[in-house]
């Protein structure tokens, strides 16, 4: 039978796994690319499956001062379109790393959000 010092330092062994597994998780998030669009690509907005925003792209059709409030309301949806594949992908990641390690899906880790 084991000591209840040594299954403290399983658990500390364990936990800090996790937190290297995620840690990689995080940054091969941030490699992964999705693009969202709206307007029927007249807006397109480049992010990362982590959500960090790397380009902008709004066709020169819509550069008129007159066109303001539809530009605005295409940047808001690409922005949203892009925003929901990465939530996607994140979660697919995420599941992943949860799955290798016998976690039940949707368990949240203190801290890992």
């Amino acid at each position: 039978m084991k000591s209840m010092e040594e299954m403290i330092q399983a658990a500390q062994k364990a936990a800090e796994t996790i937190q290297q597994q995620m840690g990689e998780t995080q940054v091969k998030l941030d490699a992964i690319e999705v693009e969202g669009q709206s307007g029927g690509g007249l807006v397109k907005i480049r992010c990362t499956a982590k959500g960090r925003i790397l380009g902008v792209d709004i066709d020169e059709s819509l550069m008129k001062p007159e066109e303001k409030q539809m530009v605005e309301d295409l940047v808001t949806a690409a922005f949203n379109d892009a925003r929901d594949k990465a939530d996607r992908i994140s979660n697919e990641e995420m599941q992943k790393v949860q799955g290798g390690m016998g976690l039940p899906p949707g368990f949240k880790l203190p801290g890992m959000e």
